[in-house]
């Protein structure tokens, strides 16, 4: 029986990795290690229960009492806190799911690398912020990762783990979110339940709203470059708005192979499970006679400022992705919480790179978890700083 922890579990990847689960015989079929939520107490329960979890973790400590009384009656350990969602990536798991949304999701991923897991990684920050330090984890741990983001898993299918030498470059897709057919003078006018509403995809509202302003395709950039040994110049982004084509990949000959398919998480998640088969999975099955047409575009950077930001963090190197990172997630808590426009946030992030780029220490690869955690702080501050200029 295959051992699972499902970190992240009430999120919405979260949420298609447990009905891919409870499809595939549940609790008969799987060994459920762990699963983490951060603050729905009462979902983390309902599958705690559905699974026969051995342990249920929310990252909330004041909602431990809550959670062992959700949980009364059953085996399921109940845990609390940071420090417990990471010993959660440590338990003996053979398949983890690192769905955790922010930097919340390193130190559990990381934990599941360094002893050797199978990491199923929807989580985009752990190699934008800390992928070098990942990489060499894994492969000093014999450790798989096999990404989980829609784009990342197709440029995987194609290619495999590595580059072969006959590629030119890839192409990875993005729908242009929410606000693709604005004029691009109304986009500082946008509001939160505006960019929250997502034309293609059913996602949380965390990103969906970087699918609006486009910084998840960026950070899926200077992921890609990370996962799979890519320059900057061999990546290129096209807006689809069909969002059927995942990713393309073009060899030196000239031929070009893409990966198709509806848009539905469970595809890539199912993958990730099912790896190295291909079993039967729910989802549509693409109908092109239906669809009807495949239109693409490039992105306008004026519109989209955060992708040549993604590629100015490529060149820069260091822990200028720890900044990066942690700089996007202020500016959106900002804009989230109206302190700043929906235009100010690549600004914001854009002024928190130049704050810390002369800082020492910026040009080098992380050692450790702990270096990446003190720049993401650095970032975050930088950002608040920024903040205060356009609020």
């Amino acid at each position: 029986m295959r051992s699972v922890t499902v970190l992240g579990a009430t999120g919405s990847v979260g949420e298609n990795t447990f009905d891919l689960l409870m499809r595939a015989g549940g609790p008969e079929a799987f060994e459920t290690v762990a699963l983490t939520g951060g603050r729905n107490v009462a979902r983390l329960a309902e599958m705690a229960r559905a699974l026969r979890a051995k342990a249920a973790v929310i990252a909330d400590e004041a909602l431990l009492a809550d959670l062992r009384e959700a949980l009364a009656g059953t085996d399921t350990v109940a845990m609390s806190g940071a420090g417990a969602v990471a010993e959660a990536g440590a338990m003996p798991a053979g398949w983890v799911m690192s769905a955790i949304v922010g930097a919340a999701g390193l130190a559990p991923g990381l934990a599941a690398v360094e002893r050797g897991a199978t990491l199923a990684l929807a989580n985009k920050e752990t190699l934008v912020a800390a992928g070098p330090l990942i990489m060499r984890a894994a492969r000093r741990a014999g450790a798989t990762i096999l990404p989980v983001d829609s784009e990342h898993s197709a440029i995987f299918q194609l290619l495999g783990p590595e580059k072969p030498d006959s590629v030119s470059h890839v192409t990875i897709t993005a729908s242009g979110g929410a606000f693709r057919d604005w004029p691009i003078e109304k986009l500082a006018t946008a509001t939160v339940e505006q960019a929250s509403s997502h034309p293609n995809w059913a996602m949380g509202q965390r990103i969906t709203i970087d699918s609006a302003s486009m910084f998840n395709k960026a950070m899926e950039v200077i992921e890609a470059v990370e996962f799979f040994g890519l320059t900057s110049d061999e990546i290129e982004v096209l807006v689809h708005p069909e969002s059927l084509v995942h990713a393309l990949v073009t060899h030196r000959d000239g031929g070009t192979i893409a990966h198709l398919g509806a848009p539905d998480m469970r595809h890539a998640i199912g993958y990730a499970l099912n790896w190295p088969k291909r079993l039967p999975l729910p989802v549509q099955r693409l109908d092109l006679a239906a669809a009807g047409r495949l239109s693409f575009y490039l992105p306008d950077e004026a519109r989209w400022p955060a992708l040549r930001l993604a590629r100015e963090v490529i060149d820069a190197g260091g822990m200028a992705g720890a900044v990066f990172n942690s700089a996007k997630e202020a500016a959106l808590d900002a804009f989230i919480a109206g302190s700043i426009r929906f235009t100010d946030m690549a600004p914001v992030v854009e002024n928190a790179l130049a704050q810390m780029a002369g800082q020492p220490g910026f040009a080098r690869d992380p050692d450790s978890l702990a270096t990446v955690m003190d720049w993401d702080g650095a970032g975050r501050r930088a950002a608040l700083r920024a903040t205060r200029e356009f609020a």
